[in-house]
């Protein structure tokens, strides 16, 4: 088994910053994401990192804003966002995996556990 905890999250202006958390325990996973979602769409990749290889992989919409860190023994996966914009607005899902995700890194439907999501809310 594995269990997720996010943290954070919130509202905040365009332009703004927020941080969000993710705790991992319990079974080995070795690919550890984030990913968001808005009603009547899909749930997309937003950054993601495969730690066996120190590959960390983010979506072309949060680069240069969106920053990952991984702490605490590996265990803790935080996501800084910064220069928020009101599309940033979603629901956002921690998840982590033992094997890569088939399609990539950023292909949510190939992560097997997920956190129970935390609200972002990006006012314009």
């Amino acid at each position: 088994q594995v269990q997720l905890v996010e943290s954070g999250g919130g509202s905040a202006q365009a332009g703004g910053s927020l941080n969000l958390s993710c705790a991992r325990s319990g079974a080995r996973t070795d690919y550890f994401g984030w990913f968001r979602e808005v009603p009547g769409k899909e749930r997309e990749g937003v950054a993601a990192i495969d730690i066996i290889d120190d590959n960390w992989v983010y979506a072309d919409s949060v680069k240069g804003r969106f920053t990952l860190s991984l702490e605490n023994d590996k265990k803790i996966l935080s996501l800084q966002m910064t220069s928020l914009k009101p599309e940033d607005t979603a629901t956002y899902y921690c998840a982590a995996t033992r094997y890569y995700p088939y399609g990539g890194l950023l292909k949510a439907n190939a992560w097997s556990h997920w956190g129970q999501g935390t609200q972002v809310t990006v006012s314009s």
